[in-house]
């Protein structure tokens, strides 16, 4: 049996507004500095979405979500930021701010598959 793995996650939040502090979640993200990985698994609830607001501009919230993916895969076009380690990456996405893109703070674990973790974490608190 494979030695079980740490990991942190945080769920990616859309806070359609700030000050009332309600969100859909709308992603998870995984760093395992052991592993050596970091993973995210995002997706944007419409119809939630437009039950919450309809101040956002949705096209835009949806490009910010997409933003996780390409600096969690270091992709040129996710910006400076995605040029960092994994662990940079990781906390400046998970970083405190008060936009309409927000992530929980990082709860560690243990796992022997980050991406069956990924998929369970995603499942029970997302979709």
């Amino acid at each position: 049996m494979p030695e079980p793995i740490l990991y942190e996650y945080s769920v990616i939040r859309i806070v359609p507004k700030v000050e009332r502090e309600e969100f859909i979640n709308a992603g998870i993200l995984i760093y395992s500095k052991p592993a050596k990985r970091l993973l995210v698994k995002t997706y944007f609830n419409a119809d939630k979405f437009n039950l919450y607001t309809t101040e956002l501009d949705r096209k835009q919230v949806q490009l910010n979500l997409k933003s996780f993916e390409l600096i969690t895969r270091g992709d040129k076009d996710g910006g400076p930021i995605a040029k960092m380690d994994l662990a940079s990456r990781f906390r400046w996405m998970t970083a405190v701010r008060s936009s309409c893109i927000q992530t929980s703070r990082p709860h560690p674990g243990f796992s022997t598959n980050l991406d069956q973790t990924l998929e369970r974490l995603f499942k029970e608190l997302v979709r």
